[in-house]
């Protein structure tokens, strides 16, 4: 298996979204160009949504074009509709995201349809994206528990991941959405989706609401599993899920995969400012236990 780990830095988009104070563009934009600096390959740098639904989201594609292009950092932005896709497409924008869930509840709750009319609407995304060579990485929801249904079983989930992956998206991203999960029902989990799917076209998103989500990725790790979602300084929750604590934080992942040997390209000191100033911009307590110490042994 390959020493190398892939980060998909989340905060500036699943991460902002669910924190309460909603951030001005140039704010955003500095937090992105923090995280540029740090050696994180990929970042997901916001949503074309409606800024109706999600305020905090508002004018993504315009803080995407911002941004400095041709870097090697892959910059993502993403499209639940086609109207969000085009937009993406406008922007210069090279790779999006299209999210659904294992739980029919949630999605309801979600995005307003049911998980078969969510395929239908990104078959056209998925469809427009190969024309104009754009990447389609894909996410799903709620994929050990459901907070309206409880326990989704891994059958469902590889049904769900194995459309997704047949309809073209070139990564899928499963979302333990809750925070529930435990190693042993994640590696149940695991066995089942990695009976249809190669682990090289999958990644973990574990949230931290029970302090799991690390122990969840070292058996997502034993698994084979060499993409994980994170968000600096552990940043959003979920709306949807009550309670929900935010996605794991990438100082913490970091630390994890760092002393197991796996190569990130992180450059930790960078990685910590830009933790350390967005914690300032929103006034908030850094959850990641990596940075209490980190900032403590520096004081």
């Amino acid at each position: 298996m390959s020493d190398d780990v892939k980060i998909v830095e989340v905060g500036p988009r699943d991460g902002l979204q669910n924190e309460k104070m909603p951030l001005t563009l140039e704010q955003r934009k500095t937090l992105i160009l923090a995280l540029m600096q740090t050696g994180l390959q990929s970042i997901e740098v916001g949503s074309c949504v409606s800024p109706k639904w999600v305020p905090q989201m508002a004018n993504s594609t315009e803080l995407f074009a911002e941004l400095p292009q041709n870097t090697g950092i892959a910059l993502s932005l993403l499209t639940p509709n086609l109207k969000g896709f085009e937009q993406a497409l406008a922007c210069g924008c090279k790779e999006v995201a299209v999210f659904t869930a294992a739980s029919e509840s949630f999605t309801q709750k979600n995005i307003n349809c049911s998980i078969a009319e969510s395929f239908e609407k990104f078959a056209d995304v998925i469809a427009l994206a190969k024309q104009n060579d754009i990447k389609v990485r894909g996410y799903v929801s709620c994929v050990v528990d459901c907070p309206y249904e409880g326990a989704i079983s891994p059958q469902q989930v590889t049904q769900v991941v194995t459309k997704l992956f047949d309809m073209g998206c070139y990564e899928i991203s499963l979302g333990e959405t809750i925070g529930t999960a435990t190693p042993d029902r994640v590696k149940r989990l695991w066995a089942s989706v990695l009976n249809e799917i190669d682990s090289k076209f999958l990644a973990g998103h574990f949230h931290n609401t029970y302090g799991m989500a690390i122990a969840n990725i070292y058996q997502s790790l034993e698994q084979g599993i060499r993409t994980f979602d994170s968000s600096v300084s552990g940043l959003g929750g979920c709306p949807y899920a009550k309670g929900a604590a935010g996605n794991v934080a990438t100082e913490d992942l970091y630390y994890l995969l760092n002393n197991m040997g796996f190569k990130t390209g992180i450059d930790i000191d960078a990685l910590m400012q830009a933790s350390h100033d967005i914690n300032q911009v929103l006034q908030r307590h850094n959850p990641s236990n990596y940075a209490q110490a980190y900032f403590q042994n520096k004081a």
